[in-house]
């Protein structure tokens, strides 16, 4: 049997002319044409003041934890339904992670319960868009503001979501995005911190640049660049920014075939959750999401160990998710979690994620469909 994988990462056939165009040129280091191609692209499109590739997403949150001055005695709120980057970006900086629930419906951060986690150590609230779902920008933007903290975005999964019709680098100051092979558009490896706040964008530059204002140098705007402020080697190369370009050149189609295959899953499954056998995603009204991921809640953990165990007897790619990261070693080490965390509790082990790649076939998801209708049965 031909196995369905969970991801294939998609290639537009034009990845290997970009590189041997920039081989050609002579450029291999970061920041040559098609980084900043792939930077201009992400400004114009998304709506960011400035856009920085970095060689991971990770890096793009590590940048960010810099910028946001956060270190020891400092406390980051965040959801513990997350990758470990988000936590680790701060806990680097000597910051403590506080989470805090999730929603039952987008299972994005609860706005609801993030006010009373507030404390006087409290520095920044780092939202993750879930599944390429806007957590409530509007709420959160309130908040930062009233209490003065930095509003953060993990918006790994969320290239080209939407939130009230604008991208969502608009409404949190620092963003940061995933090309990794799982996400929407790849590199292999890399990302990008987007930058919407401009006091933050010169400083960035610096941190970006291992700490030095060699930006500066090339523009002409010093006559030599030296060590300035604390910084890393963020920068992917040349080679990885021409792998990108024309991914990024595909995003309206790519996004829009992944649309297909998520609506067939969501009206195949329809009777399955009409029935209360399964959950499935919740799109609010003001949010317009990306296809990232498409998942199912079962109604235990017995019954999702059950179903992924008949779904992989079939050579069918489907995994779960998170292990919740207040419950993970690392993370009652380095954080703590505010009050109960009853969702994030329940939700992680009844969850599983479907294959989902822009190059998969219809044939492919009914089989899928139809392999889960079979799990559910016998589970």
């Amino acid at each position: 049997m031909k196995k369905i994988r969970f991801n294939y990462p998609h290639a537009t056939g034009r990845e290997l002319d970009a590189i041997r165009d920039a081989i050609a040129h002579g450029h291999l280091s970061g920041n040559g044409p098609y980084g900043k191609r792939c930077q201009a692209w992400l400004e114009q499109t998304l709506g960011s003041h400035k856009a920085l590739l970095t060689h991971s997403c990770t890096g793009a949150l590590e940048m960010a934890a810099i910028l946001a001055d956060v270190g020891p005695g400092d406390e980051v709120i965040m959801p513990s339904y997350t990758f470990v980057s988000t936590a680790n970006a701060f806990v680097l900086r000597g910051a403590t992670p506080v989470f805090v629930d999730i929603r039952p419906d987008t299972l994005n951060l609860d706005e609801r319960l993030v006010e009373a986690a507030i404390t006087p150590r409290t520095k920044a609230i780092v939202v993750v868009h879930y599944a390429g779902v806007a957590c409530d920008m509007d709420a959160f933007g309130d908040i930062a503001r009233r209490h003065g903290l930095l509003l953060i975005a993990d918006s790994a999964q969320a290239i080209h979501s939407l939130y009230k019709g604008k991208p969502l680098a608009a409404y949190a100051q620092l963003s940061a995005v995933s090309f990794h092979e799982t996400k929407n558009v790849v590199s292999g490896e890399g990302g990008a911190l987007l930058i919407n706040d401009p006091q933050f964008a010169e400083r960035a530059e610096i941190v970006w640049e291992k700490g030095t204002n060699r930006s500066k140098f090339f523009r002409g705007e010093v006559d030599k660049y030296t060590w300035v402020d604390v910084g890393s080697s963020f920068l992917p190369s040349e080679l990885i920014a021409a792998f990108l370009w024309p991914q990024l050149e595909d995003l309206a189609p790519i996004t829009a075939r992944r649309m297909q295959i998520w609506q067939q899953y969501h009206e195949a499954l329809r009777p399955l959750r009409e029935a209360g056998r399964i959950q499935g995603p919740t799109i609010p009204p003001d949010c317009t999401h990306n296809a990232h991921m498409y998942y199912l809640l079962a109604e235990s953990q017995a019954a999702q160990r059950a179903i992924l165990a008949s779904l992989a007897a079939k050579s069918i790619g489907a995994v779960f998710h998170y292990i919740p990261l207040h419950s993970a070693p690392a993370g009652r080490r380095f954080g703590r979690a505010h009050g109960e965390l009853k969702v994030t509790d329940d939700i992680w082990a009844r969850l599983i994620r479907l294959p989902l790649w822009p190059d998969m076939q219809p044939g492919q998801v009914a089989e899928v469909c139809d392999a889960v209708r079979a799990a559910i049965v016998a589970a």
